[in-house]
């Protein structure tokens, strides 16, 4: 009797001790998958999205500019690539501080700095055959401009005739916030510096020509530099090559 009592007890916590280490290995289990999920799934330092460097600078650069004519909606700043957004940079040029120079390969607008610095802004630029480089100067600035395509957009998109006489200032208008006027040798050249109310574009090769800025970017800049600002858009190396190749 005491003997097979004995024995009954040794059985149970040998099952209860096998139930415990089946309860501990599946916690375990579950906290190295729970583990491995929120490695997976915790946002890495990359320095091609601030937002994943939690650098909340940027995200007060794209903040929201509720005092504006017309309201600027923040820009999610996660979502563009870091190389993109505004920040001082060394650059060597041999123009003098204070000229915007546009580099449509890079996709990069900078102003001119001393000391061999410069800000630099991501812009979007002309798609191919629309492209144009040279120099030029700031002839005009405006705040929330009026867009009025030209007789050749219209020619290539019959649906903007209805804008012939002018597109009210707004977030819509394809000019955003601000407007910087492009005149060379007295002449306007039609292309613009100007804002966007497509932030995706940034970065890419779509306009008509005319160069794209963030509008909160677009609103620094114009704030920046005062009306006979020199202007160089340099050649892209597809034009450079054909140039060289004519020369030849």
């Amino acid at each position: 009797m005491s003997t097979a009592s004995n024995a009954g007890r040794d059985r149970i916590p040998t099952a209860l001790l096998n139930r415990r280490s089946f309860l501990a290995a599946a916690t375990a289990a579950a906290g190295a998958a729970l583990s491995g999920c929120t490695t997976m799934s915790t946002p890495q330092p990359d320095m091609a999205t601030p937002a994943r460097l939690l650098n909340q600078r940027f995200a007060g650069l794209y903040a929201a500019v509720p005092d504006e004519r017309f309201p600027v909606p923040a820009i999610d700043v996660s979502k563009i690539d870091g190389k993109f957004l505004r920040q001082q940079v060394s650059y060597t040029t041999p123009e003098r501080p204070g000229t915007i120079v546009i580099d449509p390969d890079s996709f990069f607008l900078y102003l001119v700095q001393e000391d061999g610095m410069a800000m630099r802004y991501g812009v979007g630029v002309g798609k191919e055959g629309f492209a144009w480089n040279g120099r030029a100067i700031i002839a005009r600035k405006a705040a929330w401009p009026t867009w009025t395509p030209t007789p050749n957009m219209i020619r290539r998109e019959p649906d903007l005739a209805e804008y012939a006489g002018g597109m009210a200032p707004g977030l819509e208008n394809p000019l955003g916030a601000r407007a910087l006027y492009l005149h060379q040798n007295g002449r306007d050249t039609l292309y613009r510096i100007h804002g966007t109310n497509e932030p995706w574009s940034i970065g890419h090769a779509l306009s008509s020509g005319c160069i794209r800025l963030f509008n909160q970017d677009i609103i620094d800049l114009h704030n920046r530099i005062p009306n006979g600002t020199p202007v160089v858009v340099l050649p892209s190396r597809p034009q450079l090559m054909a140039s060289s190749a004519q020369s030849s």
